[in-house]
């Protein structure tokens, strides 16, 4: 949501704000989502807060790119230029004109982010770095059964390593198919 609230501003707003915005986006872009991930846990440390901002720190720069581009389109309608005639201001015109007529790219972006963030949350906690040992998680599991029983009881690794691919799996086919019905240049008449 901050992504998509940034990518909304930026693009309302245009000129110096939008490109302000846009380069400190590039310099998230610039680092790897590992790498930037692994930067922010080790800054703030472990925790299950922690890694929530970790994956999110990567992911909302990107999310912040797809949105501005559509909210320029959005920003652009006729409807937009006669709310701002009427005399609203700049905060409703943005949460009430535009973000609700941009959901659909943050809807789908949210579920192909759901599972990279699951994945990111497997590396992370499979280094260490994630959540620790009393909370329960997939990767805490693998985690565990990898070093202590992979040679003796493969299985401890095989299931947890099977939920996570197919939640991963079924995320993205649910992203693709909410990306069907959203976009109404894929549908067949």
């Amino acid at each position: 949501m901050v992504g998509s609230l940034i990518g909304v501003i930026s693009a309302y707003f245009g000129g110096r704000v939008d490109l302000v915005v846009q380069r400190v986006m590039d310099v998230f872009f610039a680092f790897p989502v590992i790498i930037l991930a692994l930067a922010v846990v080790a800054i703030l440390g472990t925790g299950a807060g922690n890694v929530i901002l970790a994956i999110a720190t990567p992911m909302a720069p990107r999310c912040a790119r797809v949105v501005r581009s559509s909210a320029r389109s959005v920003r652009e309608m006729r409807y937009v230029d006669a709310v701002r005639a009427a005399g609203y201001g700049h905060g409703r015109i943005i949460l009430r004109h535009i973000l609700p007529n941009v959901t659909a790219p943050i809807l789908i972006m949210g579920t192909a982010f759901l599972g990279e963030a699951i994945l990111l949350e497997a590396s992370l906690s499979f280094l260490g770095l994630g959540v620790q040992e009393p909370t329960a998680a997939w990767d805490v599991m693998l985690r565990g059964a990898a070093v202590e029983f992979a040679e003796t009881a493969p299985w401890m690794a095989i299931f947890p390593g099977l939920a996570i691919i197919l939640t991963v799996f079924g995320f993205n086919l649910f992203g693709d198919s909410l990306r069907d019905a959203l976009d109404p240049r894929l549908r067949t008449q």
